[in-house]
């Protein structure tokens, strides 16, 4: 006998058991199976020989089943039923919507994708949260299982069981008071820093934590004296005279600040740029993950005449939807 966690047959052998029952013959289920009678036979007789009992008496004429035999018929007909209902279901599984589709969204892409996303994944579920917020907080969310999906400025690079979906890569840029003189090396942020205070954004978010890792390769000690969680916060007290920032086309474009005043210009010294991702538990949503992704490049794409306007040709030419 085999082990007993073995299946003694497969969907196809309980077929040819069934149409056995139904023939009475062996010979009459081959003609119905467009099978031979040796193939009929040597399937039922696998069959008694993995399960160890007898299931036909083959003395009788019809062939007569076994009390082993007719309980199997009761479960064999249910079970091929139900198996004829999965390609079906899957079919349909394709096409259905979600119960419920959870995600985060970094809050420096509110103003630019959270309406348009909101939309396209109440396309793809009955029930949909999006929330805004910092890309550390969501990212804990979804390794919790609390989202299903985030767009933020972390790829997650060391956590295994992940899919990632490049969206965009943007320069970090300065924003100055228009009367300040642009610095042209990057020892001339120190300077700068001398005479009006670096305004931050908080070392909670990832992309403050990206500015200060790149101070710190620049060997610059900035004061602190202002740092904000949300892009309206750094761009709102620039525009109000208390300092200088570094931060980013989107996160100039989420805080909606009018630039009056101030001047944009490229960060002096060696290249900073933030990339932005869409991140999914791995083989747990399909293609969704992938189709959600191809939205938001799609919709970041059309961000960029308002970039444009907002930081110059110079600095928009080095913002770029990936794909």
């Amino acid at each position: 006998m085999p082990p007993s966690d073995t299946l003694p047959f497969d969907l196809r052998a309980l077929e040819i058991f069934l149409a056995v029952c139904d023939a009475g013959t062996m010979a009459q289920a081959a003609r119905r199976l467009s099978l031979t009678q040796p193939a009929i036979s040597q399937a039922i007789a696998d069959m008694e020989r993995r399960i160890g009992i007898a299931l036909f008496d083959r003395r009788a004429r019809p062939l007569a089943l076994t009390a082993a035999g007719g309980a199997l018929r009761q479960r064999a007909s249910a079970l091929l039923s139900e198996a004829r209902q999965i390609a079906p279901l899957l079919r349909e599984a394709e096409h259905a919507r979600l119960p419920l589709l959870r995600a985060g969204l970094v809050d420096s892409l509110a103003r630019a994708l959270m309406a348009p996303l909101a939309g396209r994944l109440d396309e793809m579920a009955e029930q949909v949260s999006l929330l805004s917020g910092l890309t550390a907080s969501h990212a804990g969310a979804l390794l919790t299982r609390q989202l299903d999906l985030l767009v933020g400025a972390d790829e997650l690079d060391e956590i295994e069981g992940l899919e990632r979906w490049p969206l965009l890569s943007e320069p970090y840029i300065l924003l100055l008071p228009e009367a300040a003189p642009a610095p042209i090396r990057a020892g001339d942020l120190a300077e700068l820093a001398r005479q009006t205070p670096l305004v931050r954004f908080s070392a909670r978010s990832k992309t403050g934590m990206e500015i200060e890792r790149h101070l710190r390769r620049l060997r610059l000690d900035l004061p602190r004296r202002l740092e904000f969680d949300t892009p309206y916060g750094v761009s709102a007290s620039v525009a109000a005279g208390a300092g200088f920032a570094i931060t980013t086309p989107l996160c100039l474009l989420e805080a909606g600040v009018p630039l009056a005043g101030l001047a944009c210009h490229p960060l002096p010294g060696p290249s900073l740029t933030r990339h932005l991702t869409l991140i999914a538990r791995r083989q747990e949503l399909g293609r969704l993950p992938r189709e959600v992704a191809a939205f938001c490049r799609e919709r970041l794409a059309a961000q960029q005449e308002a970039v444009r306007a907002l930081v110059g040709e110079k600095l928009a030419a080095e913002f770029r939807v990936e794909g």
